[in-house]
């Protein structure tokens, strides 16, 4: 059998780094055969200027939305980003499969091996039928009205029997066939699910992984406190009737996380303007285990120029792990791009932190930590070279 044998000035293991003058033993084919000493590893060592590292998974992605990039404005805030999405996310399709494929390959080329992708249509289908990236797909449904949650729900289970369809093994991984990933019902965000539509989501989504864009604004919070701010401003623009919805008088995460009652797992994605009381109320009401806090920091900055509570969120044992969201809504979809933007912000968390963050966390949530995540034998993870500045894809 052939192998490769590649040693960097570090290796990150998925967990911590691996010690000094260690070198990766690797099958020709990707999967994983150990981690020795130099000594111990024989000839033939690729030695490489910079971190290795396993793959990255980007836990959360928009791709059909990938012809919006440089489309629209900075920092203009989440309601008036979301009504520009609203408003030009129509394209031609030659337009929109073009501006995928582009997006993938920097997907790719920049060291992601897995993505957690919000699906409003079947446009990524043929993209992702050949791509050599897992996908999980989040088919995702909205509409804040009452009356027409069964209708939204069912258009959504249109197009998750349109991805059925071409999926010919969901638990596939880079290189077999099929749309590699799994297939999931989500919501949208909470100003944008109605309590009948969060109930029927619950119901048909039992042990599943759900994705939420949570408290990405104030707005939201202050829509579930008292039934006032901005999106009262989003509603009346599109006639969108909110007369059925009732304030909670509590935060949107302490309003929306109460319906999952049906052990699944949930990936909280933004959590721009989660506290300390939100964190605390998720814990005790679904469990460290098994709820995620996704960060998304470009596209925090891109939107309202505002970052997470990292920290608070690491120092209440937090589940983390990165996102890129979409070119509407970020300069690039590259993981690294989020891992500096955190070193720079938050300089005092250490790099092998946030590589646990991009790499095993992420696989975590997407419940594929049994073949990627890490450099752990029998795995295939797949290799990335962290340079100063950039990194890129090595297998």
């Amino acid at each position: 059998m052939l192998y490769r044998k590649i040693k960097g000035s570090k290796i990150f293991t998925g967990y911590h780094f691996a010690a000094a003058d260690d070198v990766l033993i690797i099958q020709e084919d990707g999967t994983v055969e150990a981690i020795v000493h130099e000594k111990d590893a024989g000839a033939g060592i690729e030695d490489f200027d910079g971190i290795i590292c396993p793959g990255f998974i980007n836990a959360h992605c928009h791709i059909e939305l990938s012809h919006l990039k440089n489309k629209i404005p900075t920092q203009t805030g989440l309601v008036n980003f979301v009504q520009q999405v609203m408003s030009n996310r129509a394209a031609s399709l030659d337009e929109k499969e073009n501006a995928m494929q582009l997006a993938e390959k920097e997907l790719y080329e920049s060291g992601t091996v897995a993505v957690g992708d919000i699906c409003n249509t079947t446009d990524s289908i043929l993209l992702k039928k050949n791509s050599n990236i897992y996908w999980h797909n989040f088919i995702e449904v909205s509409g804040f009205v009452d009356a027409a949650a069964q209708k939204r729900f069912d258009e959504a289970k249109l197009i998750l029997n349109e991805f059925e369809k071409l999926t010919s093994d969901y638990k596939a991984f880079p290189p077999f066939g099929g749309i590699k990933g799994s297939l999931t019902v989500t919501p949208h965000a909470p100003y944008s699910v109605s309590k009948s539509l969060f109930k029927i989501i619950n119901q048909h989504s039992k042990n599943a992984i759900i994705s939420i864009h949570n408290q990405e604004s104030e707005a939201e919070d202050e829509l579930y406190f008292n039934k006032q701010g901005q999106f009262l401003e989003l509603y009346k623009n599109f006639s969108i009737d909110i007369e059925s919805f009732a304030a909670t008088a509590k935060s949107s995460l302490q309003s929306w996380l109460p319906y999952f009652t049906n052990s699944q797992k949930i990936i909280s994605v933004h959590n721009k303007f989660s506290n300390l009381d939100d964190v605390g109320f998720a814990h005790q009401f679904y469990g460290n285990e098994n709820i995620f806090f996704c960060l998304c920091p470009n596209a925090n900055l891109y939107i309202e120029n505002k970052l997470p509570p990292v920290e608070m969120l690491m120092q209440q044992n937090c589940n983390i792990v990165l996102g890129t969201d979409s070119y509407a809504s970020n300069w690039s979809l590259n993981i690294f791009e989020e891992i500096k933007t955190i070193r720079t912000n938050f300089p005092d968390i250490s790099l092998e932190t946030i590589l646990q963050w991009a790499t095993f966390n992420g696989a975590k949530a997407l419940e594929i930590e049994n073949v990627c995540g890490s450099f752990e034998k029998g795995k295939k993870p797949g290799v990335v070279l962290i340079m100063k500045e950039e990194a890129r894809r090595l297998l």
